[in-house]
């Protein structure tokens, strides 16, 4: 693990030229990259160390009362049912161990960072979005496991950031909201139009975002692709990919609105998972069940 957010710079150095030629213009022209937070920062010096006291890695979490409650609603999930109740940070260390915990910090830290003053509804509806994704994903992956060897605390990860890149564009375009309909129920990103108004990818910026955030380098890879299954091959990226786009398709199903991509993905998704589609309705019941009896 790096001590370190990886430089932005050096990051696109890694990007195809085109994609790197729209980063480049995005910085110049004034989107920002979150910054981590202080705590954040030294909980991965800590884990980087390999500080296995708990106690002292639980005084630095403790240090943002407003990570530390939502750390304590994440892990409310069922897919911590074995372990529940926690009473303290300790308590969760210990229970879903060091680096999981960091990986959950990680992703409840991006969501409560950023300006939403302006678009404050279609910044709302995002972070409820993701982080229901977040929750769906973590529950899938529970249940997966011996398919595919994602961890829940790896989904949730994913499951967050996947789209990071829409409220930077958010930020970045004072008509992103409008051109993309964000405020319409049931619509969400169209690639080929935010390419053809915007000349951006927020996959692209999501990757670029995860990777100055230092995740692990397949849930990079996941969040890169996350629309573009069938070009990962035979990937790491690949299972994790097909855990978020399914549970896309069940929080759009929950929400009772239409999912125009799952036809087109489902085909790569659902042999990744080890389940058929004549499997599929039952096994989203099982979901759907576990999430909405969390805590």
């Amino acid at each position: 693990m790096s001590s370190a957010a990886t430089s932005v710079s050096e990051i696109s150095r890694s990007f195809a030229p085109e994609d790197a030629a729209r980063i480049k213009r995005l910085l110049a022209y004034g989107m920002k990259i979150p910054s981590q937070p202080r705590v954040l920062n030294e909980l991965r010096k800590l884990v980087s160390r390999n500080e296995q006291d708990v106690r002292v890695l639980a005084r630095v979490i403790n240090q943002d009362p407003g990570l530390t409650a939502l750390l304590f609603k994440v892990v409310g999930s069922s897919a911590y049912r074995k372990h529940q109740p926690f009473a303290t940070v300790e308590e969760i260390l210990h229970a879903v161990g060091v680096e999981q915990t960091f990986n959950l910090v990680q992703a409840v830290a991006l969501s409560s960072i950023g300006n939403i003053e302006k678009n404050r509804m279609a910044y709302e509806v995002f972070w409820a979005r993701s982080h229901a994704i977040g929750q769906l994903a973590m529950l899938i992956a529970d249940e997966r496991i011996a398919v595919c060897n994602i961890f829940p605390d790896q989904a949730y990860l994913a499951g967050i950031f996947h789209d990071c890149g829409v409220p930077l564009l958010m930020q970045r375009f004072p008509n992103y909201c409008a051109e993309m309909k964000l405020g319409a129920l049931g619509v969400w990103i169209d690639l080929a139009e935010e390419d053809k108004k915007f000349n951006a990818d927020h996959c692209v910026v999501g990757y670029l975002v995860a990777r100055h955030w230092c995740l692990p380098e397949f849930i990079c890879d996941a969040i890169r692709y996350h629309h573009a299954i069938n070009e990962l091959g035979v990937h790491e990226a690949r299972s994790m990919v097909a855990i978020v786009q399914l549970a896309i398709d069940i929080h759009s199903r929950d929400q009772r609105i239409s999912n125009p991509e799952w036809d087109r993905l489902k085909g790569d998704v659902l042999p990744e998972l080890g389940l058929s589609e004549d499997a599929l309705p039952e096994f989203v019941d099982i979901i759907l069940e576990r999430f909405g009896s969390a805590a």
